[in-house]
């Protein structure tokens, strides 16, 4: 038996009972040792669990670091977690959040104008989840609230920044199949890209 622990065992077993996401410089802090030594270790263990495909890895979010399920299991992880639904988010709230994320800063009337409904509801029960927050205000009359996402948001989706967000033309129909619809409806393609 050691007689001392090693840092990869604090680190491990810190990040094994957080709630939330730890940075390297509170987690040396408390170890009383440099962030630098707690980065590369991290690192290293990171790397481990990747290579050992273990049920869990290590991930650097924007916050901090965080020990989550591994992607390789999250159709267990789901299963599992969809017993208890009373924290999920509607569709409306995931398109709304997803348009913020996207097109951040934006105010409540251009989410609107992009939806085609009202989402004062929705954008609140966002703040209160903690997933959006006032980031400024609109220059011009009413000087309407913009709003962006926090690191909560960025935290819960295991992104380290905006910038690691998939391109937004993933998630959208080829040109030609835009085309087709816009033709379908009986406009001509050269007058509604006119339109503004």
């Amino acid at each position: 038996m050691r007689d001392e622990l090693s840092l990869e065992q604090k680190l491990e077993a810190m990040l094994t009972v957080a709630l939330e996401p730890i940075s390297a410089e509170e987690l040396a802090d408390v170890l009383e040792t440099d962030a630098v030594d707690v980065t590369t270790v991290l690192r290293v263990l990171r790397d481990e669990y990747l290579d050992q495909r273990r049920g869990f890895q290590l991930a650097e979010l924007a916050s901090g670091w965080v020990m989550q399920s591994s992607p390789d299991v999250a159709s267990f992880v789901a299963k599992f977690a969809s017993r208890d639904v009373s924290h999920r988010l509607s569709s409306a709230a995931l398109e709304t959040l997803a348009i913020i994320a996207y097109r951040q800063p934006i105010s409540r009337g251009q989410i609107t104008a992009l939806r085609g409904v009202n989402v004062d509801g929705v954008c609140r029960l966002l703040e209160q989840r903690q997933y959006i927050e006032e980031v400024g205000r609109a220059g011009g009359p009413g000087q309407p609230i913009l709003y962006g996402t926090t690191e909560l948001f960025l935290d819960r989706m295991a992104l380290a920044s905006l910038s690691d967000l998939p391109p937004i033309e993933e998630f959208m129909p080829p040109i030609e199949t835009a085309n087709r619809l816009v033709e379908e409806m009986g406009f001509d393609i050269d007058e509604s890209s006119e339109v503004s």
